[in-house]
């Protein structure tokens, strides 16, 4: 049966501007070619309910919509909902004949420890089978099985190694998912990252800790079967986390570079719910309530240069941007670069927002999620997650072109292709409020454009401060640059500083960071931190004490702080990583953590590859 696809869809409304925008890579990444993504099922209602007790309630939820129907009360969207809702009822017992044919009954509630697990792995199974979408995140389901777990070991029915096994097991399942994905995929997104985000620990709102023995034993799988980029797990940090839970994460950080570590303090006062998780890399929602319309980014960087250039891609060197008069003069002045910019910040915002209401309008009619939304409740709070990538180049631009002398060098045709500059300036990342208050702008200025737009289904539209390792695509894309950066080279990833520009420190490039307001970047704040072994400490347990503290201050939430929203921790030699390169097959599972995710480093290409090397090795606290 012929079925029109979600990309036909999308490519049959699209409107010239949007494509000129994709080809240029002022807007890139977007989910117009593959699944979306970023929608976690709450996978843990299968063990917790069965399948019969869920298709019932979906009935009744299906039925407690007839009167609006009937009435002709917001008509179309009524109509809508109603059809998903039956069709998260189908898929339901879809779920139920899948788990047959594997001799398991799902009707109703798990009774054990592995029936726990193997019930909320079949949710999730159904989910990628059915979507192969960016980021099929897990969930929190770490604390809710080790109440099982935890039952059957007081009973006596297991053991602590069989309670390690299940989890294993558990785990191995989760390394074992691949999708099917076209080359430009692989481009952004390398590694064949699935982002099957489990969020562990955290703090409860009644203020008791959410860690448990479960929470050691998912970490513990590091150990067990050794380092690995899946599933994609994520402590949620709190300066009440217990000590020991800290201290262990920690070990398992300088061991395997393998963990990211997420604001608990921040995110869950500003849901006012703990039982929030991560979807994909920085994304906070609230578990079978939220979901999100996944939006990539777009490019703050390239965006300065068509502000100097009157609209004209300095690769393409076609017209791309509303056309105007370019800047003429010989040296940048500041106020005009910044108001000139700020115009064709309204203009992109207005064609990425556009575009992400088709993109998730065709998404819903054709390649709707049913089995992922099945595990929600009716009434979904939906976000609009935009992003912007090259925030520390543009903001470096800004600081070269205010507080040094920058003289723009022009091809026969009048575009500015490059620049020289003459003088020093301030560069993000050292904790110098010249620049970091340029960086803290660029953030809320296009959240603000943003805002004012209308958005498909009225959803609340966030921003997201990451680029997963398209950075260098962005970098590719992207012509000189008027801090100094040369035209290919790659961006800083997500919040980073530029490459080799942090230089006083881990503890002043952490403050630069965690100055960006989460409060205009809901959607997540991704910043990579890599650091040599001794710069935490001469043994194992200084180094294991520094890095929790090091965590403690980053995170930091209180009035007036917001603290920072999101780490990547990499604890090793930039030799090592060339070693790797040069001899594969003495690393075969040396994992890395990238911008949101984290990944086999064999698995990138050299240029990836190089590129992570490049980056700062922070050598000092």
């Amino acid at each position: 049966m012929y079925r029109k696809t979600h990309n036909q869809g999308v490519f049959d409304v699209y409107t010239p501007d949007i494509l000129r925008c994709r080809k240029s890579g002022v807007l890139t990444g977007l989910p117009d070619a593959y699944g979306r993504g970023r929608i976690i099922g709450d996978y843990r209602r299968v063990a917790l309910y069965g399948i019969d007790f869920l298709m019932k309630d979906k009935f009744a939820q299906f039925n407690s919509l007839q009167a609006k129907l009937e009435s002709g009360e917001d008509l179309e969207a009524t109509i809508r909902l109603r059809e998903e809702i039956a069709e998260q009822h189908r898929a339901l017992g879809q779920i139920k004949e899948m788990a047959a044919k594997y001799g398991y009954d799902i009707s109703g509630p798990a009774t054990t420890a592995q029936e726990a697990i193997q019930w909320t792995y079949f949710g999730y199974l159904a989910a990628v089978k059915s979507q192969n979408g960016a980021a099929m995140s897990f969930g929190r389901t770490s604390s809710f099985l080790d109440i099982y777990i935890e039952r059957d070991l007081q009973a006596g029915k297991i053991t602590e190694q069989d309670a390690q096994e299940m989890v294993d097991h558990l785990v191995m399942k989760l390394r074992m998912v691949r999708f099917l994905r076209t080359p430009e995929y692989d481009e952004l997104f390398s590694g064949d990252p699935i982002w099957a985000t489990e969020s562990i620990g955290g703090m409860g709102v009644d203020g008791r800790t959410l860690v448990t023995k479960n929470s050691f034993r998912f970490l513990n799988t590091l150990y067990t079967m050794g380092p690995s980029p899946e599933p994609n797990i994520t402590i949620l940090w709190s300066e009440k986390l217990p000590l020991s839970f800290k201290k262990f994460a920690a070990k398992v950080s300088i061991d395997t570079s393998s963990l990211q570590y997420e604001n608990d303090d921040l995110m869950r006062p500003d849901f006012n719910n703990d039982d929030y998780a991560i979807a994909c890399c920085v994304s906070p929602m609230v578990v079978g309530k939220q979901m999100q319309f996944f939006g990539a980014r777009a490019n703050l960087a390239k965006t300065m240069l068509y502000a100097i250039n009157g609209g004209v891609d300095e690769k393409l060197k076609m017209q791309v941007g509303p056309k105007s008069e370019p800047i003429k003069g010989d040296v940048l002045n500041f106020d005009e670069v910044m108001d000139r910019m700020d115009h064709f910040m309204d203009w992109l915002a207005k064609q990425y927002v556009t575009a992400l209401n088709i993109i998730h309008y065709m998404h819903d009619k054709y390649s709707y999620e049913a089995s992922l939304m099945a595990l929600h409740d009716r009434d979904v709070i939906r976000t609009m997650a935009c992003g912007i990538a090259g925030l520390s180049v543009a903001a470096d631009s800004l600081s070269a072109i205010k507080y040094a002398k920058v003289k723009p060098i022009r091809d026969e045709d009048g575009l500015a292709i490059d620049f020289e500059i003459e003088g020093e300036y301030p560069q993000f990342g050292n904790n110098d409020p010249r620049v970091d208050d340029m960086a803290v702008d660029l953030v809320e200025r296009f959240m603000k454009k943003i805002q004012k737009l209308h958005t498909y289904r009225n959803a609340i539209p966030t921003q997201s401060v990451l680029t997963i390792t398209s950075n260098v695509v962005y970098g590719k894309k992207t012509g000189n640059t008027p801090d100094g950066r040369r035209a290919g080279a790659p961006f800083g990833p997500g919040a980073n500083p530029m490459h080799g520009r942090d230089q006083k420190g881990a503890v002043a490039s952490l403050t630069s960071v965690a100055k960006l307001p989460f409060a205009y970047a809901k959607d997540g704040i991704s910043y990579t931190f890599s650091i040599v072994p001794n710069a935490l400490g001469k043994d194992d347990e200084v180094r294991k004490t520094n890095l929790a503290g090091l965590m403690d201050g980053y995170f930091h939430h209180e009035a007036s702080i917001e603290g920072g929203q999101h780490l990547n921790v990499n604890v090793m030699n930039r030799e090592m990583l060339l070693d790797a390169m040069e001899n594969p097959e003495k690393y075969p599972q040396l994992t890395i953590r990238v911008s949101g995710y984290a990944v086999r480093f064999n698995s990138l290409t050299k240029e990836q590859q190089q590129d992570v090397i490049t980056r700062t090795f922070t050598q000092t606290m």
